[in-house]
């Protein structure tokens, strides 16, 4: 876990420096060189940031389903506990996807929220998991709470592939990808970026990944630890 660990820190610190010091050029003459991507200019540099923090957000909730279901079929609390852990995760990502994308709104429509299908889908998600944890948290009975969380969290979990790549794309917005963009889906979700800006890119929805697996142990240590003393030894 150490490695994980440190292979997070050191990709992510190599994105966010590529990604914000190396320069957008119309010619790129090299490696160290990002080519303009029209109607974007030095707005790109945020599709190293956005763009993972939203892939991670659907792995942790998807994850958060997957324990659920475990939970479901084996009854041991400790898949409630990571599907409780992802879930909180998938929810902190998809707060960092939710802000750098009103950024990016910003800069490229004017403001920072503009109900975009897109936009919409994702204060969805942050409403539906925002609901599991008032669910959780309005439970005392720990059977209970487990049982009623992983029914949540599996029906929650099939809402997110829906609201994140169907939603945004069978209805007209102003996201890259949305119905009757006449580029498609555009060049990051075609991955037809320059090989330059493909590395970066590619380094960050790993660095990201790594940084939640890192994470998601970290946050299932404690809450094992939390369970063993909060629950009577007998």
């Amino acid at each position: 876990m150490n490695y994980i660990r440190m292979s997070a820190i050191v990709i992510i610190t190599y994105v966010l420096i590529s990604g914000i010091a190396i320069p957008i050029v119309p010619q790129p003459q090299g490696w160290f060189e990002f080519p303009v991507i029209p109607g974007l200019e030095e707005k790109a540099r945020n599709i190293f940031f956005h763009v993972p923090t939203a892939w991670t957000t659907v792995v942790a909730f998807l994850v958060s389903m997957w324990y659920g279901l475990r939970y479901l079929r084996t009854r041991n609390m400790d898949d409630d506990l990571k599907s409780e852990a992802s879930a909180g995760l998938g929810f902190m990502f998809c707060v960092l996807a939710t802000i750098t994308g009103a950024l990016w709104a910003k800069f490229n429509w004017g403001s920072f929220w503009n109900w975009d299908p897109r936009e919409t889908s994702i204060f969805i998600l942050l409403l539906i998991y925002g609901a599991y944890f008032a669910l959780r948290s309005a439970i005392e009975v720990e059977e209970t709470r487990a049982r009623l969380s992983a029914v949540y969290a599996t029906l929650a979990g099939l809402t997110v592939p829906f609201f994140i790549f169907v939603l945004p794309r069978i209805v007209s917005g102003l996201h890259p990808g949305a119905k009757g963009d006449p580029e498609g889906a555009g060049p990051v979700v075609e991955f037809k970026m320059s090989p330059s800006m493909l590395v970066v890119f590619i380094l960050g929805l790993i660095g990201f990944n790594l940084l939640y697996v890192w994470l998601l142990n970290v946050r299932v240590r404690t809450a094992r630890l939390e369970y063993r003393r909060s629950t009577p030894q007998g």
